[in-house]
């Protein structure tokens, strides 16, 4: 079913972003087609802004919004029902929203040289049905700088990362960018394919790969490192010292033309004490990269890559309650994770608010003024 024209019209003219997902088409049973499925889209949208975790939260909202919502659908069978709303979102087809959500992502956001891209998955653990282990998997990339999500990709059930890694990497405009990812992505041929998208790339390494972790390992062991850069950081009643270890000797990496424009193998190493009872842990972490050997650079870009979980999966479990939805339809659990990282841009475009996004979406279930603003940003 096609998108209202009332809808679509309004949002083209205020230039909102939500206009990318008002002519989505998707199957529809005889009984539900009695409202528009762009009008459904919009409120669940504006509904999540305003903190809607649920459809009937979502219900809950259009009945206390709906002279507002008047004021720009036609909504000629009255407001959907939350089954309705259940439905809908059941049958529609993922795909087709992320492919949307990219296309707007796309055309709002200006990547900077040398920005860090950050990939990593999350479980959406309320998906799990009773009695199965399965749950739906989502993996996102994360700009640190625009502090927007780029994308994401469902991890296909009996599948890992690996897999759904570059099927995420393929659609991402990432020129000039520098990717960093977990141990899980640490593979040969997403290497590659980073390389290919005249990207750079930053890859943890652990025992998944031990002739490389191995390897790494030697070369901190019998060769001296180009460059070092040393970072302190003091706050939350401790004090971390990192100490950034870059080396370009790559003889003691075997295969290591495997690994597309590998520059430098890195360690970095992290103290931290506690002032309050001045215990210490130390950790250290292994890399390979293909940017410049800036020790500086590559310490940062690291650092950066911890954004994805504080700015994203952080965010969305505890301002969005993520991770206690018990949404178990495999669509309708992935299309509200979409619709959550929509919202999640949005609100966090808007800035004129000096409150943190909790505060933000309150502000927009009491303010239509505020809200539209978000919608329309």
């Amino acid at each position: 079913m096609c998108a209202s024209k009332s809808v679509i019209n309004f949002l083209k003219k205020m230039k909102s972003p939500v206009s990318y997902f008002s002519e989505i088409t998707a199957p529809r049973i005889e009984r539900g087609k009695e409202h528009s499925l762009s009008d459904i889209i919009f409120i669940t949208i504006a509904a999540v802004i305003c903190g809607a975790e649920s459809w009937n939260d979502i219900e809950s909202f259009e009945i206390a919004k709906k002279e507002w919502l008047q004021q720009y659908l036609k909504l000629p069978n009255g407001i959907p029902s939350h089954d309705t709303f259940n439905r809908v979102h059941s049958i529609l087809d993922p795909k087709e929203l992320e492919k949307c959500f990219l296309e707007w992502v796309n055309s709002v956001c200006s990547l900077t040289e040398k920005e860090v891209i950050s990939i990593d998955g999350k479980a959406l653990r309320g998906s799990k049905k009773y009695g199965s282990k399965a749950m739906v998997h989502m993996v996102s990339a994360w700009a640190q700088h625009n502090h927007i999500v780029l994308g994401q990709v469902k991890v296909d059930e009996k599948s890992n990362e690996i897999t759904a890694i570059p099927k995420l990497l393929e659609v991402l405009a990432i020129k000039g960018c520098i990717i960093t990812i977990d141990a899980m992505g640490c593979q040969t041929e997403i290497a590659k394919q980073i390389i290919s998208k005249e990207a750079d790339h930053i890859l943890a390494v652990k025992g998944n790969q031990g002739t490389l972790e191995q390897g790494i390992n030697d070369t901190i062991r019998f060769s001296a490192p180009k460059e070092t850069y040393t970072d302190i950081d003091a706050g939350h009643g401790r004090i971390e010292t990192r100490v950034c270890s870059v080396n370009t000797d790559l003889s003691h990496i075997e295969n290591s033309d495997k690994w597309s424009k590998l520059s430098c193998v890195v360690k970095i190493e992290s103290l931290r004490h506690n002032k309050l009872t001045s215990r210490e842990q130390n950790e250290t972490r292994l890399y390979i990269s293909s940017t410049k050997p800036s020790a500086k650079l590559i310490a940062e870009s690291v650092r950066a890559h911890w954004g994805i979980e504080n700015s994203l999966h952080w965010v969305l479990d505890e301002a969005f309650n993520e991770d206690k939805s018990m949404k178990t339809n495999t669509n309708g659990a992935q299309n509200f994770s979409i619709i959550n990282r929509i919202a999640l841009n949005l609100v966090k475009n808007e800035k004129s608010k000096k409150v943190g996004i909790k505060g933000r979406r309150l502000a927009a279930g009491w303010d239509n003024d505020f809200l539209l603003k978000i919608l329309t940003n």
